[in-house]
């Protein structure tokens, strides 16, 4: 166990490093985006085109996603040998497959954007939006066959222990855009940001989004030959053991996870009325996606494949034990952290966006929606948590069962917040539907495990919850007392920041070690012995 515990740590410092280099560049995209487009037509349009493509990278081709789980679930309990031909026919069923999804993307790219945006076509401005869009969607097309490759790629890797390519190589897409509005910008200069140029810097941001896709498809070909996981061979036999297992799981996860992204569709739709929602919604995402993204790989990465290994009912004491190690290491980091963040939402816009075409007003509509994604971290995270645990018990049905029903809930929610909230209210709509979903989950869980140990898993999130709320409480009287002496340069402000944070933190870990959880003082010991041993 103790070995266990050290591969568990280990495994999740890869992780950590190297997803967190990836967030590092995804964070330095952004920001070059917004310096360059702002909330304007450009990014508007991108927001709207990408949804799709966008779509199927996180669904397919994402760690922790449909196809990763579905692989890893299956290798993990399979001999090396018989793994290259089983991953080699996938990819040939997957290829064929999203080879086809890609050529409807690029025939049926307009009425797609109308269909996710049917708001553009009601002014002169939505209509450029509109026309740019179309276009962006159709050159990111190929992305959906990509993402798919990706995908089994990355489950491969992890089954073959090999977590530090998966983690780090969405950074390529990062540096790619990065690379495109470098050009970009030396070509035009400050043109960049004149109307007339807005087609030209929409197709660069599509154009190096896709190379984005390829770069990360052709990282993870040598690493996956060398680990015997297959190669590029064509493989028909589609009869042999393992693949209808895989797709036994894949099927309904990728769908049951498309139904997650399917709320995005219904957000946009909602937003597409609303000048520059798309644009703000995609900004202030990304600074929850960043640490959600991070915290994500380092918590599910390392667990799935032992949920997995304790799938068989006579280990389910063990496993349940695990699934309540993973809450609550979700709930340390996602409970304060949402606390900070909505407290600190506009002070963290204004430091990582609001320089160049990104202005005041900008700054403004971004964290409104920031504060609000903020608040539904913890649920975000522990529904992925416990969608994983479906999947190591070969169940991707239940899941998928939940998110038909939340699309509705949804839609409902959504037009309902957004008369109330406006653009807030379509982030609102989704943290509801997400708590929604944590607690059905639970309910199922219940049922398929016999039983689990409600109090014993609620209470210390019950706990982590009151002491985050007290950490960002001290955090905002913090930004209070001090914004009047530090508003007025960026340094300034990044001090107010640091110390309004760095304060809120410190009375949550406070309150927090006098709640005697086991898997913090875990957690503070293994730090304790990194660093100070």
């Amino acid at each position: 166990m103790a070995e266990q515990k050290r591969s568990l740590a280990g495994i999740a410092l890869i992780v950590a490093v190297a997803t967190l280099l990836s967030k590092v560049f995804g964070l330095f995209r952004q920001m070059a985006i917004a310096a360059a487009f702002g909330v304007g037509v450009v990014f508007d349009a991108y927001n709207y085109a990408y949804v799709i493509p966008g779509f199927l990278l996180i669904l397919l081709g994402g760690i922790n996603g449909p196809f990763h789980s579905a692989i890893v679930s299956v290798l993990a309990k399979r001999s090396d040998r018989s793994a290259a031909p089983l991953v080699e026919t996938i990819n040939t069923i997957v290829g064929i497959l999203l080879l086809l999804v890609t050529i409807l993307l690029f025939v049926f790219a307009a009425p797609l954007i109308d269909l996710v945006a049917p708001g553009l076509s009601s002014t002169d401005t939505g209509r450029e939006i509109r026309s740019i869009a179309i276009e962006q969607l159709q050159i990111m097309a190929p992305m959906a066959l990509f993402a798919g490759l990706i995908g089994i790629g990355f489950g491969c890797l992890n089954a073959a222990n090999q977590f530090w390519l998966p983690s780090v190589s969405p950074l390529l897409s990062s540096l790619t855009v990065l690379i495109g509005l470098g050009g970009l910008a030396l070509f035009l200069g400050k043109g960049i940001t004149a109307p007339e140029n807005a087609y030209l810097g929409g197709a660069v941001l599509a154009w190096s989004t896709l190379a984005g896709a390829v770069c990360q498809w052709l990282l993870q070909i040598p690493a996956q030959v060398k680990a015997g996981m297959g190669s590029l061979r064509l493989r028909w036999d589609w009869r042999q053991e393992g693949v209808g297992e895989i797709l036994k799981i894949m099927a309904p996860a990728t769908f049951s996870s498309g139904m997650v992204q399917i709320n995005v569709f219904a957000i946009l739709f909602f937003a597409s009325y609303i000048p520059q929602a798309a644009a703000a919604l995609g900004y202030a995402s990304l600074l929850v996606q960043t640490p959600l993204g991070v915290l994500s790989n380092v918590i599910l990465v390392p667990f799935f494949p032992l949920f997995s290994r304790l799938a068989a009912p006579d280990r389910w004491d063990e496993l349940k034990l695990r699934i309540r190690q993973c809450l609550i290491f979700t709930g340390i980091t996602m409970l304060p952290l949402g606390a900070l963040m909505a407290v600190l939402s506009r002070p963290t816009v204004q430091i990582i966006y609001e320089r160049y075409a990104f202005d005041a007003q900008a700054t403004e509509i971004t964290a409104s929606m920031l504060y609000v994604y903020s608040l539904g971290m913890f649920v975000y995270l522990g529904r992925d948590v416990l969608v994983r645990v479906f999947y190591a018990l070969g169940d991707g049905v239940t899941p998928f069962r939940i998110s038909v029903i939340n699309i509705f809930l949804n839609v409902l929610f959504a037009a309902v917040f957004v008369q109330w909230l406006g653009a807030s209210g379509l982030v609102l709509a989704t943290v509801a539907v997400n708590i929604i979903s944590m607690v059905a989950l639970l309910i199922a869980l219940d049922r398929a495990l016999h039983g689990i140990p409600w109090w014993n898993w609620s209470a210390p999130i019950i706990g982590l919850t009151a002491t985050s709320g007290v950490g960002g409480l001290a955090s905002w009287g913090l930004l209070l007392l001090l914004s009047p002496y530090l508003q007025t340069g960026f340094w300034q402000k990044a001090i107010l920041l640091i110390t309004c944070g760095s304060g809120g933190m410190a009375v949550f870990l406070l309150l927090t070690i006098g709640l005697g959880l086991p898997e913090l003082n875990e957690l503070l010991q293994r730090l304790k012995q990194k660093f100070f041993a």
